[in-house]
């Protein structure tokens, strides 16, 4: 029989490397945590399974604090995450894209270290047309009393993350976490209902063959967005680029962690400040981005390096191999691109 390491084993694994570099105890209350996680998104995945079976497909009725049209399924994602890592005694706050406000528990910051930031089902607007979505996550450390209260934990620039991840609901199911040691691929294996490490310290490419973009907002962009895409395709970087985009951030990240090449979401007229979410969008993205050898920014700077002013703060997010990335940056910047 082949031997198989499952996510819960592999973070047991590596506890003793994660005590060294962030401080966090090798008790398993960290890998406990994480396991909540990893519950909740099974229960998301066999929900997801089932939606044209049963009345989860469409909209809920409401709009969430974005503004935004809440699916049904949004809703049930919420929940789920809610409710399981609820549960856990570790964790000290919950922030959701879904609610306006932090869900807090009343633990000491002795047993209550851990804060979960999290974009529950990123692309439900696709469900119904069964197109690929995904479910993001963010793990910061709350900060001891006498250096910030827990608000302040909340808003940590995103390089004081301690651990972030990402599943994609595609063909398979797959859980794409690090802690900071590595980024690690695990597929669901629904014979045993457990992920399965299927990707160790995955790499991004230096180079890839596609961007991924919403060129129908190109009109709004800054000219030196549009003059870095015509560079792509032209043959700049010594081979013509294609367009490949999805519009579920988690599907169109994943397929550039392991291909190359670049993901834009830049700033527009209509939102100079961008459209996706600093703290459950771009920084976990962005951690695993870097983890992996790859580079994310704003246009300005580094993502990870941004301090937070609010929990639903907007940023525009380009995020891809080094090779494109730095194209990008001497692009925006006004240097000729070698």
């Amino acid at each position: 029989m082949a031997m198989i390491t499952t996510v819960q084993q592999h973070i047991l694994q590596q506890q003793q490397e994660l005590l060294r570099s962030t401080g966090c105890e090798a008790s398993g209350t960290f890998s406990w945590l994480l396991s909540g996680i990893t519950l909740a998104t099974k229960m998301i995945e066999a929900k997801i399974r089932s939606a044209g079976l049963s009345d989860v497909l469409g909209a809920a009725g409401a709009e969430n604090v974005q503004g935004e049209q809440q699916q049904k399924l949004d809703v049930y994602a919420n929940q789920a995450l809610l409710h399981c890592l609820g549960l856990r005694d570790s964790v000290a706050a919950l922030v959701s894209e879904e609610d306006e406000q932090p869900v807090t528990f009343n633990r000491d910051a002795e047993t209550g270290r851990y804060i979960i930031v999290f974009d529950p089902l990123d692309g439900s607007s696709n469900i119904d047309v069964n197109v690929n979505v995904g479910t993001i996550f963010s793990v910061l450390r709350r900060m001891p009393a006498e250096l910030g209260t827990l608000e302040e934990s909340i808003l940590q620039q995103g390089f004081r993350q301690v651990a972030a991840g990402y599943v994609v609901y595609g063909p398979s199911t797959v859980l794409v976490y690090t802690t900071g040691n590595g980024v690690h691929g695990f597929t669901l294996d629904p014979k045993i209902g457990a992920f399965v490490l299927s990707h160790e310290r995955m790499q991004m490419p230096e180079q890839g063959s596609y961007y991924s973009t919403n060129e129908a907002n190109a009109a709004g962009w800054p000219q030196e967005y549009r003059s870095y895409l015509a560079m792509l395709r032209d043959g700049g970087l010594g081979k013509a680029y294609s367009s490949r985009y999805i519009g579920s951030l988690v599907a169109d990240f994943h397929r550039t962690l392991l291909k190359g090449g670049v993901f834009l979401y830049p700033p527009t007229a209509k939102q100079p400040k961008g459209k996706l979410r600093l703290l459950y969008e771009a920084n976990p993205l962005a951690f695993i981005a870097e983890q992996a050898g790859g580079v994310a920014t704003n246009g300005a700077g580094r993502i990870l390096d941004i301090r937070p002013e609010g929990i639903h703060q907007r940023t525009p997010l380009c995020v891809g191999s080094r090779r494109e990335m730095e194209a990008l940056t001497a692009t925006l910047s006004g240097a000729a691109v070698s």
